[in-house]
């Protein structure tokens, strides 16, 4: 936050361009009760267990609802998406009660996140030294009897892992922070505790480190537009007040790198032919079954990696459009509008509907109608 402000003040242009276009919000603790118990103790006296749990007992990063394992249901029915959708999926109602074992500060958080259409976030955490990108979640295995029994540690075809829709995505947005920091791809030495995790680059999917379901990464990328991922600053939880500025160096550029990859990809407006903006549009991307909606303003943000891609836009009661837009290497959301007309598929499903949802046969001119077709021509007339 100093950094920012005393940039912005002496006229830097990469923080001024930051800045100036980018909505940044910025959580200094997402868990006070347990910072507060970890302060007292300090470095040599904290561990991993004091600080991590709130005053109640909740894991706040396993807290939220477990939307991953519902559409992977939902995938083994053949439900997705005609019946059950790839993105915003709903909260369930027994998460939503009063009596929900859910922690004030998961609620806080959710409610922040529907209030604020967020595209990039990164929760930031100590103790290790990497990225860590959803799904956290392990998708249950599917027990066949002439399923071969494959090694634990291959990563590649390891059925416990679920890559995302935008695994790819994903990786960049992890190695923009990674290849930035000073220290965090000097993984020769091993790992900060156990062996390297991450193959060298700093990097791993959380279902393969640390599998838990629930987790705040795996809630936004279902729920809402927002790519979140896990940031492990460095291998000490509790560093010396004289070794923050150098922590700080570490991780300065990372941070910035990191927050200018949400200005990558393709953005615009959605609106009908009048002007006016459509709300909660979905915007559609060819090869990638991960949507997005559109704000209430109409807007949207999406973001991609390079390349050139056949997208859509769909609102309820108007004609999809498509076109092709590219996204190039350099820093800077490609432009992408969309004009929608009104269509008149609420009108059929209305004439639908009054003829009970059974299809309307066609009449043939110049054949005889049926005494049952002439019957039905009269009621619906």
């Amino acid at each position: 936050m100093q950094f920012l402000c005393k940039e912005y003040q002496d006229g830097n242009p990469r923080v001024r361009s930051l800045v100036t276009e980018t909505r940044i919000h910025l959580v200094p603790s997402l868990n006070p009760d347990g910072y507060e118990l970890a302060r007292e103790a300090g470095s040599e006296l904290g561990n991993w267990a004091l600080g991590h749990w709130t005053e109640e007992g909740y894991d706040l990063f396993e807290n939220f609802p477990d939307l991953a394992s519902a559409l992977w249901a939902a995938e083994e029915r053949k439900l997705v998406p005609h019946k059950f959708p790839n993105h915003h999926i709903p909260i369930p109602e027994h998460y939503l009660a009063e009596d929900a074992t859910v922690a004030v500060e998961t609620r806080a958080v959710m409610a922040w996140m529907e209030k604020n259409p967020f595209v990039l976030g990164a929760n930031l955490q100590g103790g290790e030294k990497l990225v860590s990108y959803p799904f956290d979640t392990a998708r249950p295995i599917t027990e066949t009897p002439a399923a071969a029994p494959r090694p634990p540690d291959d990563y590649e075809d390891n059925p416990e892992l679920q890559e995302t829709p935008d695994h790819a995505i994903f990786r960049w947005l992890a190695i923009s922070y990674a290849s930035a920091h000073l220290t965090m791809t000097e993984t020769f030495r091993g790992g900060c505790h156990t062996q390297d995790m991450t193959n060298s680059m700093g990097i791993v999917q959380g279902a393969k480190w640390h599998p838990r379901a629930g987790s705040m990464n795996d809630f936004s990328y279902l729920h809402s537009n927002c790519l979140e991922l896990s940031i492990y600053l460095g291998c000490d939880k509790f560093p010396h007040e004289s070794e923050l500025q150098q922590e700080w160096e570490n991780n300065k550029e990372s941070l910035l790198t990191f927050m200018e990859q949400v200005h990558r990809g393709i953005k615009g407006l959605v609106t009908d032919q009048q002007g006016e903006p459509i709300a909660n549009a979905t915007i559609v991307v060819g090869g990638i079954n991960h949507n997005v909606k559109t704000a209430s303003g109409g807007d949207y943000w999406r973001i991609l990696n390079p390349g050139e891609y056949r997208v859509s836009a769909r609102a309820e009661g108007y004609n999809p459009s498509v076109k092709t837009c590219s996204v190039f290497y350099d820093i800077g959301a490609t432009q992408c509008n969309f004009v929608l007309s009104r269509s008149n598929w609420k009108r059929i499903r209305e004439i639908m509907a009054m003829n009970g949802n059974r299809p309307i046969r066609r009449i043939v001119p110049g054949r005889p109608m049926t005494p049952r077709e002439r019957m039905r021509l009269r009621m619906r007339l």
